[in-house]
């Protein structure tokens, strides 16, 4: 996790951009955004969520849809700045690469423990998840960036990763069912390359496992493939950012970048659907346009105009800067409290209820409208995720994973 104290920029000289060694404040802001948004999409309030609150049934994309990614592009954009400051400190490469394994695996072990908290019920575990994911990016990122960190190679990766996913699942037959387009509709929701592999590999362990549809999970094994392409434009943009130029013409840049992706994604949808589940090659281009646009922001607000140093600017970004100092402590917090208060049992008149089930009926049930229902509960459930991450920016304890 970066350090919040270290100051993005010169006060004096705002313009004047070096060669970051270091995370960025705007970067610990997107993060807080993304990790603050993530919390709240996980925890809905109901059925009766606005839309945009939601993901999408299946093709298509909502607000809801782009946090996941956001962050996976943050993690990207941060492998530079955390790699070339531990390099200029002195460390070496082979003990980077440690790091970037052992990271890795705790990662995944967290993943491992928020899904089965508190019960871990073995029989049908599930190993997939959003932890597991991020884990198996960063390791795959990381480590390529340790080997070989010229930017073209990341290019030349990201294309072969998009298109290369796209030639998987549009022409690769699934067993018994044929090939896609022809045999059977192009991203099928249950006869698809991507959930076929998951049921052989994990019959029994994912995410959706009922009896009525076949099994998939959103966060299998094949689409950690476009997913490490999210994470290698991430990285591209820290490249970016490093770069020997002014401020204004790094927020240009990002600009420019979200605009090229967003087009080249939208466009691409016509023929690749964008779908959040199968993390398809155009829903990564449109996801990281999007996360390229907010970053373009936060530098322009933070690095390019100094809102981080004081007035209304400084207490605007407080929260968010808060939140990413220590985002993995506001994640597993998100995760594991229901699991926590779903222990502490008692007798609501004749119903059994719990913490959280009390304070939904006796509380937010008394607001009429279900998505400002939704909406009121989902937010407060945030700002309880948020108190333990003040309290630990308050003593500057910053929880590295």
């Amino acid at each position: 996790m970066a350090n919040p104290s270290l100051t993005a920029m010169s006060a004096q000289h705002p313009d004047a951009a070096p060669a970051f060694t270091r995370r960025l404040l705007s970067l610990d802001v997107l993060r807080g955004v993304t990790i603050a948004f993530m919390i709240m999409v996980n925890d809905p309030g109901g059925p009766g969520a606005w839309t945009q609150m939601q993901h999408a049934a299946w093709n298509g994309c909502t607000a809801t849809d782009l946090v996941f990614p956001a962050f996976l592009f943050v993690v990207g954009a941060s492998i530079v700045f955390s790699v070339e400051a531990r390099l200029a400190r002195g460390d070496t490469r082979r003990q980077l690469a440690w790091h970037t394994v052992r990271r890795a695996a705790v990662l995944f072990g967290l993943g491992l423990l928020t899904n089965g908290f508190p019960y871990f019920r073995l029989a049908h575990f599930r190993v997939y998840g959003v932890l597991q994911r991020i884990a198996v990016c960063y390791l795959i990122v990381g480590l390529l960036y340790l080997l070989d960190r010229r930017l073209w190679t990341k290019v030349a990766l990201l294309a072969a990763v998009l298109v290369g996913y796209w030639v998987l699942v549009r022409w690769v037959p699934v067993p018994g069912a044929g090939v896609p387009g022809r045999d059977i509709p192009f991203l099928d929701r249950n006869q698809n390359i991507v959930a076929w592999v998951d049921r052989q590999l994990l019959p029994g362990h994912l995410y959706e496992d009922r009896p009525l549809y076949d099994a998939r999970d959103p966060e299998g094994l094949l689409s950690n493939l476009p997913a490490v392409g999210t994470t290698l434009i991430g990285l591209l943009a820290g490249l970016w950012l490093r770069r020997q130029k002014s401020a204004s013409a790094k927020t240009m840049g990002l600009a420019a970048g979200a605009a090229a992706c967003l087009a080249a994604g939208y466009l691409w949808s016509a023929w690749f659907p964008l779908n959040k589940q199968m993390w398809t090659s155009s829903y990564v281009l449109v996801a990281a346009g999007w996360s390229l646009a907010l970053l373009a922001l936060a530098f322009w607000a933070v690095e390019q105009r100094g809102w981080c140093r004081e007035g209304w600017g400084k207490a605007s970004i407080w929260p968010w800067l808060v939140f990413g100092s220590n985002a993995i402590v506001a994640y597993m917090t998100s995760e594991l409290l229901p699991g926590a208060l779903g222990l502490i049992r008692f007798t609501d008149g004749r119903v059994r209820s719990n913490p959280e089930i009390w304070v939904h009926i006796h509380v937010f049930m008394r607001i009429h409208d279900p998505g400002w229902r939704a909406f009121a509960f989902s937010a407060t459930y945030t700002l309880v995720c948020f108190i333990p991450v003040w309290m630990l920016y308050r003593r500057r304890i910053f929880v590295k994973v």
